[in-house]
């Protein structure tokens, strides 16, 4: 994947772009129905958008736990224990599966094979061969899967890959990565493997897209451990991680992640992003916000970033209105196996070449 050769990036070019405004109204040719198959995850995502368009509905919304149910539905939505139960009665056009990391593959699989659009949780499955099911009835059934890495909407982010893009840092040769959470009470599906995976498939996989999706490189290899250290304990979910990779033009990256956040620090998370270039360097941070360096520019911060995107809205102008979407099908599958491969590299302690 090349480096554009867009003429360099002004201050003022990236400044123009103006904070999001007031939600426009947007109509589909048709009624959309949508169903939501869990809650274990970006659920929200689904709601987001909704002011925005009237023609949607959220017609069902299944969860082990009733109440929270009840709560996401608030009132305008039938809820259900069953999820096949609710894809039967409620016949949905869109199904959100937001189930849990070992079932997530199954429920996928089911909605595919009854011709219903996807958007799923990440990763869309926890084994190479149950994500080669979804990409063969994916390809049978004709429809439309997207899946939640909502990161790439955000103004920061989205700032970044803008730098990039504009050839401002020159050729990115060095990518580091960082996602640090309050560990708190997880769930007990998070305590366990065969329903979790592990940390670097459940929170990595957003990590993984942002490093190449900003700096436009590809992986070649990765490598990495993972652990269960200290007292930080919650049964098998892994509190430290660190995942090395090989970029397409034998520039490196490196993701280190981590539940070593206080709950003192007023946020849940702190994720970082630095792109280091031949001609510059571009990263992120919440501490400082979006900072630029470059050969021919002092150092300077980006106040005004690119408006917010929502990646649900994006899909539902892609399926309905006939729009281009930044998340294609080769997108997804692509992350999904890059972040299987650097789980199976830590679990290992072998170079996967990817």
């Amino acid at each position: 994947m090349s480096v554009s050769a867009e003429p360099a990036l002004t201050r003022r070019a990236l400044l123009a772009a103006p904070a999001a405004a007031a939600p426009e109204v947007v109509r589909l040719p048709k009624k959309v129905r949508v169903a939501v198959w869990g809650l274990d995850g970006h659920s929200g995502e689904y709601t987001r958008p909704l002011a925005s368009y009237p023609d949607v509905e959220i017609v069902g919304v299944q969860h082990h736990d009733l109440a929270a149910a009840e709560k996401y539905a608030r009132g305008k939505a039938r809820v259900f224990s069953d999820p096949r139960r609710m894809l039967d009665e409620t016949k949905p056009d869109i199904v959100g599966v937001c189930n849990d990391n070992g079932r997530r593959a199954q429920a996928i699989l089911e909605c595919l094979r009854r011709g219903l659009h996807v958007v799923a949780e990440k990763p869309l499955a926890l084994t190479s061969s149950d994500l080669d099911k979804i990409r063969r009835e994916l390809k049978r059934s004709g429809v439309k899967l997207g899946m939640l890495l909502p990161m790439r909407w955000e103004r920061p982010y989205l700032a970044l890959k803008k730098i990039v893009d504009c050839g401002d840092i020159g050729e990115v040769i060095q990518i580091s990565a960082q996602k640090s959470y309050v560990l708190g009470q997880r769930p007990k599906w998070m305590q366990d493997r065969s329903t979790f995976g592990s940390t670097i498939l459940w929170i990595g996989i957003h990590m993984i897209d942002l490093m190449r999706w900003t700096s436009g490189r590809e992986f070649r290899a990765v490598s990495g451990f993972q652990g269960i250290a200290g007292d930080l304990r919650q049964g098998a979910m892994e509190t430290t991680t660190s995942s090395s990779f090989r970029l397409d033009n034998g520039g490196t990256a490196c993701l280190h992640m981590d539940y070593c956040r206080p709950a003192t620090a007023g946020s849940h998370g702190d994720d970082r992003l630095r792109l280091a270039g031949t001609r510059g360097v571009a990263e992120y941070m919440a501490a400082t916000g979006v900072t630029l360096l470059t050969a021919s520019r002092k150092p300077e911060k980006i106040v005004e970033l690119p408006p917010a995107g929502s990646l649900f809205a994006e899909f539902l102008d892609h399926v309905y209105l006939g729009k281009p979407t930044t998340l294609p099908h080769s997108e997804i599958f692509r992350v999904c196996e890059l972040t299987l491969a650097a789980h199976e590299a830590a679990r290992t302690g072998k170079v996967i070449s990817v």
